[in-house]
This record gives C-alpha cells, structure tokens and sequence, in this order.
C-alpha cells in the first residue's frame, strides 16, 4: 500500500510505519521463511505496491494462490480486526482487483508462454537437458554450426534435426569445429525427446514471448501484474528454474540502461527460489551473479522467495538490500546455524536478539530491513505486515478462462505457428543433396553411354575407312597388274622378238607380262 509516496508494507509493534523507499526498490531484494509463515501475504502486499504506483510486476504463482490478485478482496472479522490494528481504514485502504495477466509454459492455465531454441541458448538448455560438461560443449559447438549456416533452431524439432545433421556430416565439419563424438550427440538427442515427452517442447516455438509486452499498465494506470501459473511446472524444478534464469537473461541483454529511477521500470518476484541454484553449474552462477548486480541500472528489481537465505549463493545474496524475514524453526544445528546466519544479514537492533526474535516469530510477523535513502541498510525491525487489498487465494476456472481470453496480449501468443527453419532447410538440403547426386549419376551414366556410342561410331568410321582402303588397294592393284602385264608383255615382245623371231616374241610377252605383275603384287603387299 501507498502512503506518502512510499510503498507501507508493515507496522511496528509500537504502530510506527515501515516503509520501502521506491528509489531503492531495484537494489533487489529477499523474502524467507518457513512454510506458512506469511511469506506470500508479503509478496502480495509488495507486488500491489508496486503496481499502484504503475510498476509492472511478473511473479510465479506456485501454489495457486497468487492468481486471486485479479479479483477484489473478499471482508471477513479478521480483515476487519487487521484494519483497525493498522488504522488502514485512515488511508484509503479498499478491497479491488488489479489488473493482471495470465501466463502457463504449458498453455492451460494462462496465455501460452514460449521461447526459441536459439533464444534459450546452449548454457541453459544444455540445464534443463541434465548434460554433463562434454555434451554441453558438443551442443555449444552445434549451436555454432547452426548460426554459421543460418539454420534457424526455432523448436525441438529444429534441434533433433540439427543434431542428426551434425553427426551425419561429422568428419566434414571436425576440421573447422573439432571431433564431434556420434555417442555424446546421441545422449543429446535422447535428452530432447526425454524433454518432450515431459511436455517440455510446449515452451519452444513461435510466437515467440517479446519480454517488452509486460512493460504495460492497466486501468487506472496500475501496473500490470503479470503471474506465470507454474503449478504444473514446479513439478520439474529444473525447466521452472531455468526458465526464470532465461527471463532474467533476456532482460538483461533486452533492456537499455537507465540508471536510478524514482521508481523501478519493472520488479520480479521468483517464487522457490532454491530451485535456480540448486545443482547449477559454476559458470550459470557466475552468470546469474552478474547479472543481478548490473541490472538495477536497467530500472529491473529482482526478490527472490524462498525458505532459508542460505539457499542464495552469497554472491547473489549480497546484492539484496530489502530484506524481510519470516519465521525459521531451529529443530536442528544446522537449523540454529542458519537462523544464527540469517540474524546476522542484518544491521543489528540492539533493543532485541536477531536470532531469538526470528525463532519466535508468528505467522504475518517479520523482521525486516530496507534501503535508507544513503543506500545504507536500515536497522533491524521486528513488524506486522499489513493485508493485501484483492482477494486471497485461487480463482475458479471460469473466472480464470475469462481473464485469460479478454487479455490483449491472448491472441498474439494463443496460436501456434511453425516457420521455415532448420529442419525444413536441413531436409530440403537432403532433399537437394539427393537430387544433385541422382542428377550426377544421371550425367556419368549419359556420358559413358555417348563415350561407348562415339566408340562405336568411331570403330565403323574406321571399318569402313579400311574397307574403302582395301577397296582402292584392290583396285589400284587390279589396274596396276593390267598396266605391268600390258607393259611387260610389249618389253617382253621386244627382247623375244631380237632373240627368237615371232616365238621369242610371244614367249617373252607372255612372261615379261607375268614378271611385272609379280614384281607390281610384291610391291602393293
């Protein structure tokens, strides 16, 4: 709630008000404590704040409990008897609905959420696909080759289709990107189908979430209160976490620096989470490190929810200058370490004992503390948190379906729609590579079949050559033989004639005759 210009989120037990300052609102900031110890009241109470003050706000309703916020609260003798303890009833306190939007991975219970293959990135898939560092470097390498061949990874589709592009083609692409090994590829893609059959490929495709659609207000300029239904997701705590991890990513490279703001551009609230640590690999953390302590500047504030603050890495942890502290039971030495931990976060009271007072605490009691106006922590407080304004609890299926299909944002993200991308292309490669070796072979064989024939034509042009040869040979010969006969005869005739008269003359014809051609035949062999 608003109360002079600040978001009032609790009372002390002397009835002094404890306020947030919203130009400190994006230093970040935590809420914790044991289950049921009032932890979702506070993040209401924040999360109306900040929307009265026309801040969007994305927060992950885990329970079913959170989605209420778009109905108005709902009077009753407790509500009544919170009302006076706090004098709300002095500043305008009033039940109503804010305005919000109704989000699911999975399409049921809110406008279908979904991002990209390629959006999501190899650090966080290889997360949700549980890949040991070999394959998350094989996958790495295949996200390359994609971009390096504008082959779009839009779904999973897309994906299994360039991980068996990539092994079919693994010894033409080892030269420029290195061995990809057919076993590490095929757990890959036994991890993708393992996601599907999960309902994990729900989240991949188009149209495609543009994180700048939940920088939005409602009527009387609130700001939207955007909740992801995540009933069905936490069931797998690795895509719930991983998903969240993304949208931080995405807006922390999406968003343009602003610096400090009177109040933040956006605040999300990550519900469980334990869940975004939890068996998360160094480099993610280093990551996720970095990027909540640069994105205040971009006007985003992040507070996480969870149990136990030492479920945040310290790295993160110090980054968190809004606390609020629930209840911790110390049933265990490991319990009293962590409550002794969490007392010790804070900037001491020295009215109380941190430790004592956060064992004792009951259910809506706090201690808190928030970012004075040097930026310095405030000193510990022990504090009643004020009621939200809308309703508490789930909403039933009518009034959800409702809220769901009047949203404006409903028919941009509602359909489904599947464009050319990497296994179309890839298949249309085959399919060209096909055609390409079948028209190649089609060629060889033409060409062998026009080589055999111009053999053969060449084969008959010679056999006739030499036939005709033969023929002019022959007849050559003929006309020779007649032409020596005819000659050697007449010489024969002479020198028969000078050495026997008209016998001589006849028998040399006849053998001057035979001579020549004998002598022509020798000649024409």
């Amino acid at each position: 709630m608003l109360r002079d210009g600040k978001i009032w989120i609790a009372n002390t037990s002397e009835g002094q008000p404890v306020y947030m300052l919203p130009k400190m609102a994006n230093r970040h900031g935590l809420i914790a404590g044991a289950t049921g110890t009032g932890k979702t009241i506070t993040l209401k109470v924040l999360a109306e704040s900040f929307s009265d003050m026309g801040v969007p706000v994305f927060l992950a309703d885990v329970k079913g409990d959170i989605a209420g916020m778009l109905e108005a609260g709902v009077d009753s003798d407790n509500m009544q008897e919170r009302i006076k303890r706090f004098g709300l009833s002095d500043f305008g306190f009033e039940y109503h609905r804010y305005p919000t939007t109704l989000w699911d991975v999975f399409g049921k219970n809110g406008i279908q959420v979904r991002t990209t293959i390629t959006e999501m990135g190899p650090l966080l898939l290889s997360r949700i696909l549980d890949l040991n560092d070999t394959q998350s470097d094989i996958l790495t390498i295949v996200f390359k080759i994609a971009d390096d061949n504008n082959l779009a990874l839009i779904d999973t589709k897309d994906l299994k289709a360039m991980l068996n592009y990539v092994a079919e083609n693994g010894k033409e692409f080892a030269a420029e990107y290195g061995n990809l090994s057919k076993q590490s590829i095929g757990a890959i893609q036994r991890a993708v189908v393992a996601l599907e059959l999960e309902g994990g490929e729900k989240f991949f495709g188009e149209q495609a979430i543009d994180i700048r659609d939940w920088f939005s207000v409602g009527e009387q300029g609130r700001g939207m209160i955007h909740i992801l239904d995540s009933q069905s997701l936490i069931n797998n705590g690795t895509l719930y976490s991983t998903f969240l991890l993304w949208m931080l990513s995405e807006l922390f490279e999406t968003m343009p620096e602003v610096g400090d703001l009177e109040k933040p551009k956006m605040v999300f609230f990550f519900d469980e989470a334990h869940l975004l640590f939890k068996d998360t690999p160094k480099p993610l953390i280093e990551k996720i490190e970095q990027v909540v302590k640069l994105i205040r500047s971009k006007g985003i504030g992040i507070y996480f929810v969870t149990q136990n603050p030492r479920d945040i890495p310290d790295g993160v942890l110090a980054q968190l200058g809004n606390k609020v502290q629930h209840a911790l039971h110390a049933y265990t030495p490991s319990d009293q370490k962590a409550v002794k931990a969490a007392a010790d976060s804070f900037r001491e009271n020295p009215e109380f004992k941190t430790a004592d007072v956060i064992e004792a605490l009951g259910t809506g009691e706090a201690v808190v503390s928030f970012l004075q106006e040097d930026g310095t922590p405030g000193i510990v407080d022990k504090v009643f948190i004020l009621p939200p304004q809308s309703k508490m609890g789930g909403i039933d299926d009518g009034v959800r379906d409702t809220a769901i299909k009047s949203s404006l944002l409903y028919t941009k993200y509602s359909n489904y729609f599947d464009p050319e991308s990497a296994s179309e292309l890839i298949e249309r490669m085959g399919i060209e590579k096909a055609k390409a070796e079948a028209d190649a072979k089609e060629q060889e064989a033409a060409a062998k079949q026009q080589a055999k024939e111009e053999a053969a034509a060449a084969k008959a042009e010679a056999r006739e050559k030499e036939k005709e040869a033969n023929r002019k040979k022959r007849a050559a010969k003929s006309v020779g033989t007649t032409v020596a006969g005819t000659v050697g005869r007449e010489v024969g005739k002479k020198v028969g004639k000078q050495l026997g008269g008209k016998f001589g003359q006849t028998l040399g014809g006849n053998t001057g005759a035979q001579l020549f051609r004998g002598i022509l035949n020798t000649l024409l062999k």
